[in-house]
């Protein structure tokens, strides 16, 4: 099984998810997705694996959040593009850990249980 695991090193969470992970057998690609911050078509697509939407995703508690004014976005359709952008150019507001498969599959490792069900093939 191949697994891509968007980490931040600094974060026990996804620490945490990444242990997990190696537990099961499994050595995934890590991505530092703050030096190697996904496209917005990559945004997309891991939305897409995860259910979720972009401001579901994002960290609204982090200062920049505020700075950047994303409570003001809106969220539908119209803001969309939007929140993809800021993700994408401003990785620390991406909730981390993002667990990702090969099938399409994915998993917000928080916390960082909520990854098993991608370990069981």
């Amino acid at each position: 099984m191949n697994l891509e695991i968007w980490h931040n090193p600094r974060c026990s969470k996804s620490r945490q998810t990444l242990a997990l992970i190696e537990a099961a057998g499994i050595e995934p690609r890590l991505r530092r997705y703050l030096d190697d911050p996904p496209s917005p078509d990559q945004l997309e697509a891991a939305l897409d694996a995860l259910g979720l939407e972009p401001w579901e995703l994002a960290r609204l508690g982090e200062p920049l959040a505020a700075e950047l004014s994303l409570e003001e976005i809106p969220r539908d359709e119209d803001g969309r593009q939007e929140w993809l952008a800021i993700l994408s150019a401003n990785p620390v507001l991406i909730e981390r850990p993002v667990v990702l498969t090969d099938d399409g599959r994915g998993a917000l490792g928080r916390p960082p249980d909520a990854v098993e069900p991608l370990l069981e093939g």
